[in-house]
Parts: structure tokens; sequence; C-alpha cells
């Protein structure tokens, strides 16, 4: 057990409590693919969040037409005040291409058409679905700094499961190419601000919805780097802040193939190096491989010697595999497809609602909860 503070604001589970946090008055963002259909992990966290009683919230899906008619029977029958918004219905598509919007589908923008709907709230909480050890704790820990003076919190935790060390994408991918980076432009504040986050490619954080109208959103897997960066630009140092959320589990990728941890990582790196070109730190794109492996390398020293401290199972040549992957897909970001934040947006969040209401409408009639 530590109390350590980081360059940011870090509150740490020292005791088994729940902070008293505004739930009522914060709405939480939970996205959906089609994997998590009536899955034990989505069935879990939302059965939680029945208890913690939230005062909206809303399901962002990217599903097949005929599979969000039952998907919607199935989230009806929570305990809460939940709207699904269906994210690749063709009038909703239409309407983004019309305002150039459209685009390639991923998780952020999803997340992007679901922060729209919630700028009213006073806070807002997003986190994954896919869960195995989700607490009604977690929305609660990350409201508690927004009422404290802070507009930004994150989540974090140690990835320890099945007797081995995962989190593989952070602790071999992000954190030694952020060091790389450090250590060519030393002093950079938007470095240390994310070095400074100890799991920083979580999906969980939340802000004031002042904050959220601010944030230009990735389209896909560079969603987590994308809003550290707009969280630096709009909350800084001093208004953002992480929670330690305990035991944490959910699925896993493999390193290959087209969803696997390799292509995010090109996504990530994207993301990561648009953020801090955008905040004055220039990147040496033909040395950077070899001093990321380099620091990668160091790490993955470390990392074995704390599995073995600990009695955890370490595949050195897996992880190092892994490193020379992830080093393969070092390269420039192309052009910015950035979402557009909500307050300069070239379309409303009311036109968003309708669009997807009508295929929603479209796309369940005739289910069971007509």
């Amino acid at each position: 057990m530590e109390y350590v503070q980081e360059r940011i604001t870090t509150l740490h589970h020292l005791r088994e409590t729940t902070p008293a946090a505004p739930t009522d008055r914060a709405a939480v963002v939970v996205p959906m693919t089609e994997r998590e259909y009536a899955g034990l992990a989505a069935e879990g966290v939302l059965s939680e969040l029945e208890a913690v009683a939230p005062k909206r919230v809303v399901v962002p899906l990217r599903a097949p037409a005929e599979k969000v008619g039952p998907f919607r029977d199935w989230l009806a029958g929570f305990d809460l005040p939940l709207e699904v918004l269906w994210c690749n219905g063709p009038t909703l598509a239409d309407l983004l291409a019309d305002n150039g919007l459209n685009g390639s589908a991923g998780k952020g923008r999803d997340v992007w058409l679901a922060l729209g709907q919630v700028l009213d709230a006073d806070y807002v909480v997003c986190h994954d679905a896919d869960t195995k050890t989700y607490n009604r704790s977690y929305v609660p820990r990350l409201l508690f700094p927004l009422e404290h003076g802070h507009q930004f919190s994150k989540g974090y935790y140690a990835r320890v499961e099945n007797g081995q060390l995962y989190g593989r994408l952070f602790r071999l991918f992000y954190t030694p190419l952020v060091r790389a980076l450090a250590d060519e432009t030393p002093g950079a504040e938007i470095l240390r601000y994310l070095d400074a986050f100890r799991y920083a490619l979580a999906g969980e954080f939340a802000a004031t919805g002042d904050l959220i109208a601010t944030m230009r959103v990735q389209r896909s897997w560079g969603l987590e780097v994308g809003t550290l960066g707009e969280a630096f630009a709009h909350a800084g140092v001093d208004g953002s802040a992480q929670v330690d959320l305990g035991a944490y589990e959910h699925d896993h990728r493999a390193v290959g193939g087209p969803t696997g941890l390799s292509e995010m990582s090109a996504a990530v790196g994207e993301a990561l190096f648009r953020v801090v070109d955008e905040h004055g730190v220039d990147i040496d794109y033909g040395t950077l491989p070899d001093r990321y492996r380099t620091a990668a390398e160091s790490l993955r020293r470390q990392y074995a010697v704390d599995a073995a401290y600990n009695d955890l199972a370490y595949e050195r040549n897996d992880e190092r595999e892994q490193i020379d992957s992830y080093a393969d897909a070092l390269r420039e970001p192309g052009a910015d497809s950035r979402l557009p934040a909500w307050n300069n947006a070239p379309i409303s969040p009311e036109a968003i609602a309708d669009a997807a209401a009508a295929d929603l409408a479209a796309a369940t009639e005739g289910s069971t909860t007509e």
C-alpha cells in the first residue's frame, strides 16, 4: 500500500469505503457492440449500475440491424434510466455524411455520438462494458474528484490475472514510447502529464459536462490517448486526477490479427504523436523505433523481476516479440480524422438523437417492447 502523489492528483484505495459523490447528477456512457449482448460481463456491469442510480445511462450501440431489437429488449430489462443510441443506422450515417462527419467507425465515434447527448449533465462518466470485476463503487470514485475542484478524472488499476501480468499495450508500448519521447525532449510538460497516469489506456474516465463539450474525439483505438490530450489542453495538470479502482479484469486481445494489439498500437501511437506535436514536441521518427526499443527493453527487464518477486508467470520471449511488433507499427500520423468538439460541431446533438431514434424505431419494429 502506498500514497505517493504523481504529477496529477492521485487518489488511492487505502480503505474499503466508497466516497460520497453526486451520482444523481451524472450521466453514464457505456459503449457496446454486438459481442456484449447478454454477456456475463455486461450483465454484471449493468446490474451494478442499478445500485448506483445515475441520472441517465446512454448506451451507444454498434451492431447489425437484425441484432438491434433483441439488444434493446435485453437492455430494457435493467432498472436503469437507459437510452440506446444506435450508432450505425442508415439515417444517422446519411446525416453525418451530409455534414462531413461520417468517416470510419469505431469505439471513439460511438462515444462521441453519446457524449453529444449528455452535454446538459453536470458530470459524465464513461466506461467499458466488458469488465468482469466491475464494482458499483467505480462511478462514485471517478466522480469524487470532480466535486473537489477537478474537471477530469481517470481510473487506474493493476492488470494481474490468471497468475500473470497483462496490460501489455500500456506496459510495453505506451509507457516506453512516452519515455523515449521525453528523453528526446526533456521537460516537455505534455510528456510529464502523459507519463503521470498509472494506466493511461484505461477506458474509465469522468469529466464535467463543460469539459466534455470542448473535447475533440478520436474515432477508434486512439480514444483514450486523445482524451488525455484534450484534458491536458482544457483542464491542465491542476484540473486532472486519477483514481485507484482496485482489482480489474476484462477481455484480452491477441497481439496479431485485424483487431489485435499490433493494430491497436498503430492507432494509439498516431494519437499520441498528434497530441504531443500539438504541444510543441518535435519527433525524430527516423531514430524513434530504436529509442523506443531501448526504453521498452529496460521496462521489460523490470517487469520480469517484478513478476518473479510476485511468483507470476512471465514469458520473456513473448514480451520481446511484442516489443518488436510494436516498434514495426510506429509511423507518423496520417490525416487528422478527429471528430470536433461538440461546442464547435457543424451538427446538433438533437439532430443526432432524431436520426438515431428513427433508425432504432425502424430496426426494432415488431420487437417485444414495441
